[in-house]
């Protein structure tokens, strides 16, 4: 356990040793710690198209980006949703990378019905306020390659051998390597889990309200004014957040205004990092980033929190579609 999900990258990304001039894949679309994570090394962040149903990493078209210098793929789980880890982790297989997964949105989700912290090298999950899962702050670090569980271990113990000490495996401890405070807090994690104790229960209610929207709204996207998000079949998400597709910016705003003057207020994120400041400045791309540009501008989260009472939601429902009629 970590203090955040940006420390648990953090870690991950110190002990896989990325140095000046390494590459590492990572989606034009997601929150800033992924890239930064790797910059924060030296190592520079190379941008990939995102898929359009998904929003997750363009696994079919990894190999634009890849070069003598990459080291790494970073995926994410857009709102729970799975990235296509089979085929990510063939083609990571197949040049020798590592894979680390940026799980913060995907607590209690599956790909092919086996967790997504057991597919990879690595995997950084939240329990941020924000989160299903949460302490107010808080990460934790998954380690399944086992090259990196003791170099996780002596950088979390901010670079010393300390476990080994309150082992009684040696009788003082010391500096052995780079590391930082990378513990989290005994309040914090006290807190984490009386939450994991009612994990699949909060889970499901999420999932309830998710699946109440996406039937709500099948009917608009047939219409073609809306698109919901994809579902691959494959998978098993945890309801984090539920998001429409709108035909473009103007149309989101809008709609934005239009639900803020019913007593509802919505929300989007990310903006692409290759139109970010730091983004220019310590990323490059890996290819034309055509879904990427495009789709966080025309994306809308509607609320969804374990608390949202059904009459709630069917009210959100309902303003929801009488804006979507006028399209």
């Amino acid at each position: 356990m970590t203090p955040s999900c940006t420390l648990a990258l953090e870690l991950a990304t110190l002990i896989s040793n990325f140095k000046i001039g390494d590459e590492v894949l990572v989606p034009d679309f997601t929150f800033v710690t992924t890239a930064q994570s790797v910059a924060l090394r030296g190592a520079t962040p190379v941008l990939c198209d995102v898929r359009s149903d998904t929003l997750n990493i363009d696994e079919s078209r990894l190999e634009e980006a890849l070069t003598a210098k990459t080291k790494a793929i970073m995926p994410i789980h857009y709102a729970g949703i799975s990235a296509e880890m089979d085929r990510i982790n063939n083609f990571a297989k197949e040049h020798n990378l590592l894979v680390i997964e940026d799980a913060a949105q995907a607590i209690g989700c599956s790909y092919k019905q086996q967790p997504l912290e057991s597919l990879s090298d690595m995997a950084a999950f939240s329990f941020h306020a924000t989160k299903n899962i949460q302490c107010g702050e808080g990460g934790m670090l998954a380690i399944n390659n086992a090259d990196y569980v003791n170099p996780a271990i002596i950088a979390w113990e901010k670079g010393t051998d300390r476990r080994k000490f309150t082992e009684g495996r040696v009788e003082k401890y010391q500096w052995q390597a780079l590391g930082s405070s990378f513990l989290a807090s005994e309040i914090s994690a006290a807190m984490l889990s009386v939450q994991l104790d009612n994990e699949a229960v909060t889970n499901q209610t999420r999932l309830e309200i998710w699946n109440r929207y996406y039937e709500a709204f099948a009917a608009a996207e047939q219409r073609g004014v809306v698109t919901r998000p994809g579902l691959p079949k494959h998978i098993q998400h945890n309801g984090h957040l539920f998001y429409l597709i709108l035909p473009d910016v103007n149309v989101r705003k809008r709609m934005m205004v239009f639900l803020k003057e019913q007593g509802i207020e919505t929300t989007f994120h990310y903006t692409p990092l290759h139109q970010s400041e730091g983004g220019k400045k310590y990323c490059k791309l890996g290819m034309t980033l055509d879904n990427a540009a495009d789709l966080p501008h025309r994306l809308l989260r509607l609320p969804l929190y374990p608390g949202l009472q059904i009459s709630e939601q069917e009210k959100i429902i309902e303003c929801v579609n009488q804006f979507l009629v006028t399209l």
